[in-house]
């Protein structure tokens, strides 16, 4: 049977990190994402596991790499500010093929912005958290449920593809208290997919050596087998080179392992869509807003629906493109201005879109959705 608890989103991040198996989170409180570390602080040490505060967001992230790397199951939490202080070791992780899950509660910016407001300006820095060329992984929550089914989501897609996955949540769900329906633990335990280890001879262990298509397979530390990392281009034995062909494969294989695999990362909401005549698109707390609008509209007789990316990168491309072609009129929702627009357009290639966007720190309220509606 599903599990009822009444609780906030960020405690359900944390709830459901430990329920997945993490076994290590290294990070440092920033608001409105501190809870996350709070709870995970208690929790951890009576599962195994333990917890560090670092002395900042960059040791943060270097010490939940470090657990990685010993083959743990591990976890950082922060808000804006603090991935772009990440920023320099998220470029490690995607170029040295360390899993991690870093959950990101949004708040308004940039700089310091609005600390305690909500926001969600983070989404283009979520699709490009580092220089250079890779392919990001990130997961939005919708709902408080979310928050504890996204980080356990989270977690076996990092193992599956050896890089960082981003969870999204933003200050309005992160600090929402209310009812979660969540699964048990066993069928959480069941659905763990732990990356994959390499068990033959140690001489022949090559861990960048794999398919063009496929993660790097990363034995953990002091397990008797011996390899290199580096944030430098580097061979199949994870040693530097500037070798032309190698470089060239190893880029193109960070790309290939997530584009040719979007089957696996997606994951879509469509509320009310069957019949719809206006389609709204919005993602995490917003959604909340947009589908208490849909259904007051629906009951005034107009019939409007909701589509909702919870896997924001890779984008859902083909889906967003066969919505916009067969629904003409498509207002497009955020709390910025515009950062998931510039994806609905170039993926569509529509330029027609009504839009309703907030960043002052303020939601979106339902009785404004429907006006917006209403005027179209």
């Amino acid at each position: 049977m599903a599990r009822e608890i009444i609780s906030t989103g960020n405690d359900l991040a944390a709830i459901a990190a430990v329920d997945a198996g993490c076994e290590f989170f290294g990070g440092y409180p920033i608001t409105p994402s501190s809870e996350v570390m709070h709870t995970i602080s208690d929790l951890l040490p009576a599962s195994g596991g333990a917890a560090i505060q670092m002395e900042d967001e960059i040791a943060g992230i270097c010490a939940a790499i470090g657990g990685a790397m010993s083959g743990k199951r591990s976890m950082t939490a922060t808000s804006g500010p603090g991935i772009s202080l990440k920023s320099e070791n998220i470029g490690l992780a995607y170029i040295a093929e360390v899993p991690l899950v870093i959950v990101n509660v949004m708040r308004g910016g940039p700089s310091t912005g609005l600390p305690t407001r909500v926001a969600q300006g983070d989404i283009l820095q979520a699709k490009t958290p580092t220089h250079g060329d890779y392919k990001s992984i990130t997961l939005c929550a919708g709902t408080l449920s979310e928050c504890y089914t996204e980080t356990v989501r989270a977690f076996n897609l990092a193992d599956r593809f050896m890089q960082p996955v981003f969870v999204l949540l933003d200050e309005t769900i992160g600090h929402m208290s209310g009812k979660a329906v969540l699964p048990t633990k066993e069928e959480v335990k069941e659905g763990i997919k732990l990356r994959k280890t390499f068990d033959g001879p140690a001489s022949e262990y090559k861990p960048y050596e794999c398919d063009n298509d496929q993660p790097a397979v990363l034995n953990p530390m002091f397990k008797g087998y011996r390899y290199h990392f580096t944030g430098l281009h580097h061979d199949e034995t994870g040693h530097p080179t500037e070798d032309e062909k190698k470089c060239d494969d190893l880029i193109n294989r960070l790309f290939r392992k997530v584009e040719n695999h979007t089957d696996e990362i997606e994951l879509n909401e469509e509320y009310m869509l069957d019949d719809a005549e206006i389609m709204i698109i919005a993602y995490g707390s917003m959604a909340l807003s947009v589908k208490e609008a849909v259904n007051r509209l629906r009951a005034d007789g107009i019939k409007v629906g909701m589509f909702r990316p919870i896997t924001l990168w890779p984008s859902p491309a083909k889906r967003i493109k066969e919505l916009c072609d067969k629904i003409q009129k498509v207002l497009v929702t955020e709390l910025n201005l515009g950062q998931y627009l510039e994806e609905i357009e170039r993926v569509s290639g529509r330029r027609d879109f009504t839009t309703l966007f907030k960043a002052n720190g303020r939601p979106i309220a339902p009785i404004e959705i429907v006006e917006k509606v209403k005027g179209m």
